[in-house]
């Protein structure tokens, strides 16, 4: 690399801005490294607090469909979450917010919890315990949305966290020694051309200082 540069006064100029700008660079993606290590701990606690939140949550839906089984028997319970299905499915908006650079996912289910009316079977001739498997599945399942957009904003954040750190890497390690190194022979190569002129010229005044003594002592 530092064969193919030109010690020219130009080139030392460019490499001292190249090395300035590198230096920003790896300042800024240190402080970007950081904010999203601070966002990702932030949002690890959220995150294993909801999956519990929802392991407790469909340990009990399954609790009351159990109970259900028990008292009603496993036919009833089938024919009445098969009224009770859905005509149409969840719809799930997905976007997106902008962090330090790094695209963050983000879920919105739509309407998700319904009353009993709205559920299709026969109140009058299933128990309570089929409601409440009915509202605990319900609320599970906005939990596993909820649970799906706190994992997918942490994935990405590890990836970002990952990305940006070879970077701040490659910099630290790679470019800004490189850059260093070719300022340091530039300036070399312009130092010794310095002298190598300096001594040239002092030569040349020396042979013209010889001359002119000779042509004196001739007169």
């Amino acid at each position: 690399m530092i064969r193919n540069v030109k010690p020219t006064r130009m080139e030392l100029l460019r490499t001292r801005k190249k090395i300035e700008l590198a230096r920003k660079g790896h300042r800024l993606l240190k402080e970007k490294r950081d904010a999203l290590f601070n966002e990702y701990f932030r949002e690890t606690r959220p995150a294993k607090e909801a999956r519990i939140e929802l392991e407790e949550g469909l340990s009990k839906a399954f609790d009351s469909l159990a109970i259900a089984m028990a008292q009603l028997g496993r036919v009833t319970v089938a024919e009445n979450a098969l009224a009770a299905s859905r005509n149409d499915s969840v719809e799930i908006e997905a976007g997106e917010r902008n962090l330090m650079g790094a695209k963050i996912p983000s879920l919105k289910a739509g309407k998700i919890s319904r009353t009993l009316s709205e559920r299709g079977y026969s109140i009058t001739e299933t128990s309570s315990a089929v409601d409440d498997a009915s509202g605990r599945f319900e609320e599970s399942l906005e939990k596993i949305v909820s649970l799906a957009e706190k994992e997918a904003m942490l994935e990405r954040l590890s990836f970002e966290i990952s990305r940006t750190k070879r970077k701040v890497n490659s910099l630290e390690k790679v470019t800004i020694p490189r850059l260093e190194e070719t300022l340091r022979y530039i300036d070399q190569r312009l130092e010794e051309r310095e002298r190598e002129a300096f001594y040239s010229m002092k030569k040349v005044k020396s042979k013209k200082e010889a001359k002119l003594a000779a042509s004196r002592s001739a007169f």
